[in-house]
């Protein structure tokens, strides 16, 4: 768990006690989080930093545009795949290149692989702990568990008494020896935890099922791009080749051996997410039934690109619909368009970057990636020992990007909420049988309005959203077999390969709802190398900095008016911030031209 300082600075503005929560874990990279809190223990103010410099905009400058997605996927260790599919659709958008009908379902698969798989390791091995106590599962009854289990997800075929002890003397083992691993330092004895010692082992038991199983959905990527995590894609298509009749012994890189394990291997995703996945983030939910905080002002404007088109390059067949959202008007759904400077723009009032003029705010296109680390006059401590951050100065390494001037939220949430919207049959039926089986156990009668924009509610969509993937997935899958029966075993255009068919200028967009959120890529190519490389990644949207306008981003403002039980022990806190499962990794990054180590940071 994180270190956690109560210094004795207010805020100015805000005043009260001033919680810090540095750093935030459980997410990728590196984040720091202060609040105020009042005499009633209620957020009033939040202030979230990334606390390192991404540098891949500026190593990207000069480079072959074809070897961006090797650079780029290399952001982040976790969301590696949906960075590198920005990245080619961004060249092959600059350069009119269109791929063959079997990469563009390739992709797909893999695509969806990852949000499967970054859902499912983000619930259970990251975010569950804020809603499950291992310890308290000691306490459980075994045949109550599997009683549980029965009710909320009877088609799960481990469920019996004898597997559910099993666990728990597994548990108790591992507890007893001293060596708790992640569960050091938790706050078992909170009152905010609220969970039956039953639902707790039942939880945790899945928490082990979805260790071993995350390892074996992301077998796919190897098949299809050489290796995990980074596996490989290239500029036109991807790089396995198709012989369906090959034996695998004599180097055939995709046989009919290999697809059929595909399909195995989906199959298990799609059963797991439908019987564990879901009911447990459904029964988890009722315990925490009037725990409706964590949406707030985020929630209310959300954006999308859309993804999963049906036909490649018609963003009329996306399965999921892109658009924006303000102020929690669901009647109306505003188009997007990325390539607009009017619609999407980058400022830095806040962030450790300079522009000619911070008034303004920068299309990425015509983005600027120059670090400026500044230290506001208001700060308590000094350069190397932040007590309080001065929110009213620069305090974070990441940019604030905005919508027409909106701050806005992304993510699962925002994707189901827009497609709500929109009447998706798919998600529409999602939302409202899993919202039903809710108030069933729970006794309520809450409407998707009323639950969705909370932190329960973006705990559910990413839940939802897994199962969604893994049902296109297979759809997915039958397409590749029947495209390939039909004579079709094209994976690359290549007439576009050679520089010297390139113009002399183009600049293109790459957008991916990636597992986090929207995610965009924007590139400018110049006499065959890369001029301007900007990235827009979920969390610089959820993660943003105050603007100019003084706007709070996604974290800051779902942090707002949430209730503690101990300041001290921040679990509110984490909950907020991991159901948007932070990646400051892609957010930010340090990297110094000849590798130098720039600082060393010990944390306990």
């Amino acid at each position: 768990m994180p270190v956690i300082q109560t210094p004795n600075g207010f805020n100015l503005d805000n005043g009260g006690r001033r919680i810090v929560v540095d750093p935030v874990t459980r997410i990728e990279g590196h984040m720091r989080c202060e609040v105020n809190v009042d005499d009633n223990n209620v957020i009033r103010n939040a202030v979230s930093t990334g606390t390192m410099w991404r540098g891949l905009e500026v190593i990207l400058r000069g480079r072959d545009p074809r070897d961006a997605w090797a650079f780029v996927e290399r952001i982040c260790g976790v969301c590696t795949g949906c960075h590198a599919l920005a990245s080619v659709r961004a060249v092959e958008n600059a350069l009119d290149i269109r791929i063959p009908q079997n990469a563009h379902l390739i992709r797909e698969i893999m695509a969806k692989v990852l949000q499967w798989h970054d859902h499912v390791v983000h619930f259970y091995h990251l975010h569950a702990l804020d809603w499950v106590n291992p310890v308290n599962a000691l306490k459980a009854d075994p045949k109550a568990t599997s009683a549980l289990q029965q009710l909320v997800g009877p088609n799960h075929p481990m469920s019996s008494p004898g597997y559910f002890r099993d666990v728990q003397n597994r548990l108790k083992r591992f507890v007893e020896s001293g060596q708790l691993g992640i569960f050091k330092n938790g706050y078992w004895d909170n009152p905010a935890y609220k969970l039956s010692p039953e639902a707790d082992l039942m939880a945790t038991t899945h928490y082990l099922e979805a260790l071993d199983l995350q390892k074996e959905i992301v077998k796919i990527h190897t098949i299809f791009g050489g290796k995990n995590p980074h596996p490989n894609y290239m500029v036109g298509g991807v790089p396995c080749a198709i012989n369906i009749d090959g034996d695998l012994a004599a180097g055939a890189p995709l046989n009919m051996e290999r697809l059929n394990f595909v399909k195995q291997k989906i199959d298990e995703a799609y059963e797991f997410s439908k019987n564990v996945y879901l009911p447990d983030v459904i029964a988890i939910a009722t315990f925490y039934k009037g725990w409706l905080y964590g949406g707030g002002l985020s929630a209310t404007n959300v954006m999308d690109y859309g993804d999963y088109p049906k036909v490649n390059y018609d963003k009329s067949t996306d399965q999921l619909k892109g658009g924006v959202i303000l102020n929690g008007n669901w009647n109306e759904v505003l188009p997007l368009d990325a390539s607009d400077p009017e619609q999407i723009q980058e400022f830095v009032a806040h962030s450790w970057y300079k522009y000619p003029d911070e008034a303004k705010g920068l299309h990425p296109w015509d983005g600027v990636t120059d670090h400026n680390f500044v230290l506001g006059p208001n700060l308590v401590g000094t350069r190397t020992d932040i007590k309080q951050i001065d929110e009213s100065a620069k305090y974070s390494w990441i940019k604030s990007p905005r919508w027409r001037g909106h701050a806005v939220e992304v993510g699962p949430l925002s994707r189901y909420i827009l497609n709500y919207a929109q009447g998706n049959g798919y998600v529409t039926e999602q939302i409202n049988s899993s919202l039903a089986a809710f108030n069933a156990l729970a006794g309520t009668s809450l409407t998707p309005k009323q639950a969705l924009p909370s932190t329960i509610g973006r705990t559910l969509a990413r839940a939802l959203e897994a199962h969604y993937c893994a049902e296109m997935m297979r759809e997915d899958w039958y397409a590749l077999i029947a495209n390939i029966k039909n004579g079709d075993t094209a994976t690359a255009n290549v007439e576009k390969w050679d520089p010297a068919t390139w113009p002399k200028e183009a600049k293109g967009y790459g957008l991916v709802a990636a597992p986090r959120g929207a995610n965009g890529h924007w590139i400018q190519i110049k006499d065959g190398k890369i001029a301007n490389y900007q990235c827009i990644v979920p969390t610089t949207w959820n993660g943003s900095p105050r603007d100019p306008s003084g706007n709070i981003g996604a974290f800051e403002a779902s942090l707002l008016n949430t209730p503690m039980e101990r300041p001290d022990e921040p679990v509110e806190i984490l909950r907020t911030l991991h159901s948007f499962d932070p990646c400051l990794a892609c957010s930010t990054h340090v990297m110094s031209e000849d590798g130098r180590e720039l600082a060393k940071v010990t944390v306990r």
